[in-house]
């Protein structure tokens, strides 16, 4: 193939447009993932060296182009984008429930909030923060929901390991553990 690994991996994310799993790269570029991921590390470290308009973002096993935040206020003021609607905190502490506990129930979460979260569940899953990732094994086989791709984009995470840590909880409050999917 013509052109440097590094002009085919931009090309590849720039026309993408959105987060590109690393694998269907390596396979697409015909190359192994430890090249793929080699090359991608030699970018992220070009790209900060000469503090380049964006950034390789990773989260889960993705990557994409990203503008560099100390040049974002620049292209707000460019496009003037029409402002997203923030989160209430009714729907951020669902998604906190979900993040934290997933898989889980709307029951489990309503349980755990303590109120009603039919408004919240359906606005997150609209807005892609969160999906269907199953159904539990119990009468009525309720759906499961976890976080999306868009979850950690959305805050800058690579994956749930990077969520910070709960502080210690009180053994009679804590929910049940984790279901396991069922296909």
């Amino acid at each position: 193939m013509e052109g440097n690994i590094n002009g085919r991996i931009e090309a590849i994310l720039f026309v993408a447009g959105e987060a590109v799993e690393i694998r269907e790269m390596a396979r697409a570029l015909d190359m192994t993932e430890d090249a793929v991921q080699k090359a991608l590390q030699d970018l992220a470290s070009d790209y900060d060296y000469n503090q380049r308009g964006f950034i390789l973002k990773r989260f889960g096993s993705k990557v994409q182009l990203a503008t560099r935040p100390l040049y974002a206020e620049d292209v707000v003021r460019l496009l003037q984008p029409v402002q997203k609607q923030s989160l209430s905190q009714a729907a951020m502490e669902t998604l906190a429930v979900v993040a934290y506990r997933q898989p889980v129930t709307r029951a489990d979460v309503e349980q755990i909030r303590g109120v009603k979260c039919d408004y919240s569940i359906q606005s997150l899953t609209n807005r892609g923060l969160i999906r269907e990732v199953g159904r539990k094994e119990t009468v009525g086989r309720p759906t499961l929901f976890g976080t999306t791709d868009e979850f950690l984009s959305r805050f800058g995470l690579e994956s749930l390991e990077d969520l910070p840590a709960l502080p210690e909880a009180d053994t009679e409050t804590d929910p049940e553990p984790r279901e396991e999917l069922i296909p």
